[in-house]
């Protein structure tokens, strides 16, 4: 269905007029180097471009009180000295004589990607705006932001669309209160937002953002504040967060529209936020973000002040909404002690109004009580500053380069033994003819006797030519139809083959009735996850298996708190996803299982399954493989108490090694022993593991 782009130069018209160090670092470049970077990437190409229109005063008073935007209506003939004063009357804004039509125009951008979205024209898209937003109130500008954006879009969508559960998430690094005030007694409105806190001594030094806000009336539970309190939160801070708190209360809550309110002052280099998160984690967010409400998210601009990090940011968002694989993200994935203390301490406080977030048994942690600062916020650090310097070194080699990645991309494949089988595919997703060698597949199947028949052998061949061309990047992923009987000997065929072609790490996510292989290799650069019926168990770090949860509450906390944590912690080169024998999945749990895990292997998925499932599987992965949303799951219901067992006892066997694992703190873990004590595998050294 398409990506859209809404953007409008006229935003760029608005520049402060007077010396104030706090309010310059908003400025027009922060909108023409993202788009700048979106036409070199040829990002901005792929988009449907609209045009954005300026919001009519009854939109804006969706939100916002009449007088309020009559004293913006105002702004238009005042002269410098009576904007300067007017600006003084609020806190961190400035206004100029072309503030209320490019605040209108911001406004009525996110309107129209939200119209676009909501009406079928696209499936997703981002409003490049300014000025921001989410800090704006019903009466108040506030943060360099006018009018709230993302709050009058979702208004709209309840008005005109009739929407019920609305989502937005706010990654931007600023706690945006204006958002938080206008919907914090609504249940139909759930909001997210991370935020620099530093227990309350970081603008906008507000009580009422920390881990305890959580609402007021009928909303409460549908405000969280994920509170950071100190600097340097990075790539596996923010993974963790969305993979034990926000997508739990998101999969209950099952939105019908996701909005992000998408600050990239949270993005490494920036002075603002001072954080250390990658431009690519952003593409991660989106993509778990897109398995959410049908994929109907809608991104509009609010922070970012570090120009070539912003464009870079704004460009891996942009290419993950157009379906592209997200790039594996870089470092270590340990979550730091502080980011798991908020976590565990969000969890606390909304435990009583989510059922999701019973199962895990977490209490709040002690922590510096907040207070509030009077003084004013921290100079920015200005170019040539301590921290803009790291970040030069950081990113500079992203920059040098035309673009990260192929436009349009490399794209899956389909590989079926049986030529009579029609699929309904999408446009760019191929039917694969080719096969291996005679000779090498022959090879290849001598040790297995179930490959000796012709049709396992020709499934054989199709797997090994396609598991070459993933690996040569020909496609970006792939699917496999085996007979029953060879479902077994083709994912041991698979794993040896993927390691022989010079795979490092290779997870494997198995489901059904599949033995784990018997020359299974014990240096690490294997992990073994068996979903199946039989009982919870850590054979050691690299093999795990667990019951296959029955209801779609378990199912949900096995994911996201055991496969996505493990595959994120072992950062894999490939995934196999093998559906085997009576694997008990359901085709929108299988494709949901699937597409999360393009993920951690940026993209490079291959799934193997049994002819029997298909062709409707098949049609339904290669779908999600192509960056669709997967179908939803239905209604959520609660884990049985057994599979709320089950991976607590796995969580406790695994955390002290994979830390990706951890809702709670390291000093909540010590003393735990594993029943196991492997070496450290060189190619795991520093790639989430201590």
């Amino acid at each position: 269905m398409g990506t859209a782009l809404v953007y409008h130069e006229d935003m760029t018209a608005t520049r402060l007029l007077w010396d104030d160090p706090e309010c310059e670092i908003e400025r027009p470049e922060r909108l023409t180097a993202a788009l700048d970077r979106l036409r070199k990437c040829g990002l901005e190409q792929r988009c449907l471009r609209l045009s954005a229109r300026e919001a009519s005063e009854e939109e804006l008073g969706l939100v916002h009180s009449p007088e309020y935007v009559s004293l913006v209506r105002e702004t238009q003939v005042l002269g410098k000295e009576e904007l300067q004063a007017l600006s003084g009357q609020f806190d961190a804004i400035y206004f100029h004589p072309s503030t209320f039509h490019c605040a209108r125009l911001a406004v009525g951008a996110a309107l129209q990607l939200l119209d676009a979205v909501l009406t079928g024209e696209v499936q997703n898209g981002l409003a490049l705006v300014r000025p921001p937003g989410h800090h704006s109130q019903r009466a108040a500008a506030s943060g360099f932001c006018v009018f709230n954006n993302v709050a009058i879009a979702a208004a709209h969508a309840k008005q005109k669309h009739g929407l019920h559960r609305i989502l937005i998430v706010d990654w931007d690094v600023h706690h945006g209160q204006g958002t938080q005030y206008l919907f914090e007694d609504d249940p139909s409105v759930l909001y997210f937002s991370w935020h620099r806190y530093e227990h309350g001594r970081f603008w906008p030094f507000l009580r009422e953002s920390d881990a305890d806000a959580v609402g007021r009336g009928q909303g409460l539970g549908f405000t969280v504040n994920l509170p950071w309190n100190q600097v340097g939160m990075g790539n596996a801070d923010y993974v963790a967060a969305f993979l034990h708190l926000l997508l739990p209360l998101a999969f209950e809550f099952d939105p019908e529209l996701v909005l992000v309110s998408a600050g990239f002052d949270s993005a490494i280099g920036d002075p603002e936020g001072q954080m250390q998160a990658t431009p690519e984690c952003f593409a991660h967010l989106t993509q778990l973000l897109q398995v959410l409400a049908g994929g109907r998210v809608c991104a509009v601009l609010e922070g970012g002040y570090h120009l070539e990090s912003l464009a870079e940011s704004v460009c891996m968002t942009v290419q993950t909404l157009l379906g592209d694989p997200a790039p594996p993200l870089s470092g270590p994935m340990v979550p730091c002690q502080s980011a798991l203390e908020s976590i565990q301490s969000v969890c606390a406080a909304q435990a009583p109004h989510w059922k999701s977030l019973q199962l895990q048994d977490v209490t709040p942690v002690q922590t510096s009580p907040s207070t509030h600062s009077s003084e004013g916020r921290p100079p920015p650090l200005l170019p040539g500053g301590p921290v803009c310097k790291t970040a030069a070194s950081a990113l500079s080699s992203l920059f040098d380069q035309p673009c990260l990645h192929p436009a349009p991309p490399v794209c899956p494949a389909v590989a079926l033994t049986a030529p009579d089988i029609t699929l309904v595919l999408p446009p760019d997703v191929t039917q694969q003819e080719g096969s291996a060698l005679n000779e090498e597949t022959e090879a290849w199947a001598k040790p297995h006797e179930s490959l000796a028949q012709d049709e396992a052998l020709t499934a054989l061949g199709k797997l090994l030519y396609l598991l070459d061309g993933m690996l040569d990047g020909q496609v970006s992923s792939g699917i496999v139809a085996t007979p029953p009987s060879a479902a077994a000997a083709t994912l041991d065929v698979a794993i040896q083959r993927g390691l022989s072609h010079g795979a490092q790490r290779l997870l494997c996510v198995a489901l059904g009735q599949l033995d784990r292989p018997p020359d299974l290799v014990h240096d690490g650069r294997i992990l073994w996850l068996n979903i199946r019926g039989k009982e919870a168990a850590a054979l050691s770090m690299f093999q795990v298996s667990t019951p296959l949860p029955v209801l779609t509450g378990g199912f949900l906390s096995c994911i996201l708190g055991l496969v996505l944590p493990l595959a994120y912690g072992f950062q894999p080169e490939l995934v196999l996803v093998a559906l085997g024998p009576a694997h008990g999945l359901q085709g929108p749990h299988a494709a949901l299982l699937t597409s999360m895990l393009r993920g951690p292997a940026g993209g490079r998925v291959l799934a193997l399954l049994e002819e029997d499932s298909t062709p409707q599987l098949a049609g339904i992965l290669a779908r999600v493989l192509h960056g669709e949303a997967p179908p939803s799951l239905g209604p959520y219901s609660v884990a049985s108490p057994e599979d709320t067992q089950a991976l607590r006892y796995l969580r406790g066997q695994l955390e002290p090694q994979w830390k990706m694992l951890q809702v709670t703190s390291e000093a909540d873990c010590r003393g735990m022993a594993l029943p196991w004590g492997p070496a450290l595998p060189q190619s795991l050294v520093g790639r989430g593991v201590p």
